[in-house]
């Protein structure tokens, strides 16, 4: 896969991305990334660190997991308790066709993260 030379992921930003190699319970496979490092971060190290995105009700009860809707009315969630680091050229990260992250749930998926690991 390639990615254009051009486009670099920013915060906020659904991506596209290969989360193999999995182990345990984490995701596998091609899923959407809610991105929370900023463009310059990206940029200059060629990593991106976000937060899973799925569609598995299951998450419905996970107190970790917040919610969201698509303009279509789609439900969707951002597993704040699984950030990943990845290098996102060489797994070939592409933008979700969703664009962005509304302000409202970025800011619930980083306060989700802060009550985790408690970074300010």
């Amino acid at each position: 896969m390639t990615t254009r030379k051009s486009w670099v992921p920013e915060r906020r930003d659904m991506i596209w991305i290969d989360f193999n190699p999995q182990v345990g319970g984490e995701m596998k496979d091609e899923h959407p990334m809610l991105v929370l490092s900023t463009k310059a971060f990206n940029e200059r190290t060629g990593i991106v660190i976000g937060l899973p995105m799925t569609h598995a009700a299951a998450n419905e009860t996970n107190p970790f997991a917040v919610r969201f809707s698509t303009s279509k009315g789609e439900i969707g969630y951002v597993l704040a308790h699984q950030p990943k680091s990845f290098d996102w050229r060489k797994r070939g990260a592409r933008p979700h066709p969703w664009k962005q992250g509304s302000p409202t749930v970025f800011e619930s998926a980083c306060e989700e993260l802060n009550g985790i690991i408690s970074i300010g």
